[in-house]
């Protein structure tokens, strides 16, 4: 229940949905009430910000400090650092069409976290892959669709492993626990879910070592009609930036699970 209000509540208070709202109230004033100035003066700051977070200068600019260093993919020191056993690679979204290619399964931020660990997997032989997530309203689960893409691009089936009860990442953390325990292991999340998901693990007392994908925020030269004519795609950077904000926001303020645990081992 806690799962769904969170989703619930997190859906509205996104850029696009919360803009929608705030016009709605706007031209509520404007139809219904005399305070004719204070709408037309909400409902043209909501214009305006639709239109500033769709440009690319906008919306990376508050991408870029979420993805912070993880901006760099990670490149493991073979000669020098001993191959890790396990990668794990966390869930995103997904939907599943069995009559669909593998990869189509994987929405959004899933697909470039999933390749991005089978690079790192080639990096490291004899490793074991772990996929994370649970199947929400599909008939499977998120890790086993990404183990099954991975096997599609030539990851042998014995070299992965799907954890299909996970919902969030601090479940996910929870449950790669019971298979990693405290020894190394490469995390790949999106850049900028990283350092948040890496507090998860941490709390459990465990290693990861970082191994960011999908680095949205770009900072390489673009035509001036990709910089300046508000974009979805640009809109949707804005989104994550927030996104990643508000998660923060709820994992300073929510007794993580190691909490919850030292308090039951306490009281008894």
């Amino acid at each position: 229940m806690l799962f769904l209000l969170k989703k619930y509540v997190g859906a509205l208070l996104m850029p696009l949905p919360l803009i929608i709202l705030i016009s709605l109230a706007a031209l509520l004033l404007l139809w219904f009430t005399r305070w004719q100035k204070t709408g037309t003066v909400i409902l043209s700051l909501s214009w305006l910000a639709l239109l500033l977070l769709g440009v690319q200068p906008v919306a990376d600019r508050l991408l870029l400090p979420v993805e912070g260093k993880y901006i760099q993919r990670y490149e493991p020191d073979t000669k020098h650092t001993p191959p890790v056993k396990y990668i794990v690679v966390l869930g995103g979204g997904f939907t599943y069409n069995p009559e669909w290619a593998p990869s189509a399964n994987l929405i959004s931020n899933s697909l470039p976290r999933v390749t991005e660990g089978i690079r790192l997997y080639r990096l490291n032989p004899n490793a074991k892959m772990i996929f994370t997530g649970g199947k929400g309203v599909n008939s499977i689960s998120n890790a086993e669709i990404a183990a099954m893409v991975a096997q599609s691009l030539g990851v042998p089936a014995e070299d992965t492993i799907a954890l299909k009860k996970p919902l969030d990442t601090e479940e996910e953390a929870t449950e790669v626990e019971k298979i990693v325990e405290q020894q190394p292991f490469i995390l790949v999340t999106s850049a900028n879910h990283m350092k948040r998901s890496l507090k998860f693990f941490e709390q459990h007392g465990m290693h990861p070592i970082p191994g960011p994908a999908n680095q949205l925020a770009v900072t390489t030269p673009l035509y001036g009609w990709e910089k300046y004519i508000p974009s979805s795609y640009y809109f949707s950077h804005t989104e994550r930036a927030w996104y990643e904000t508000l998660g923060k926001i709820w994992q300073a303020i929510k007794p993580s699970s190691t909490d919850k645990e030292s308090e039951k081992l306490e009281n008894h």
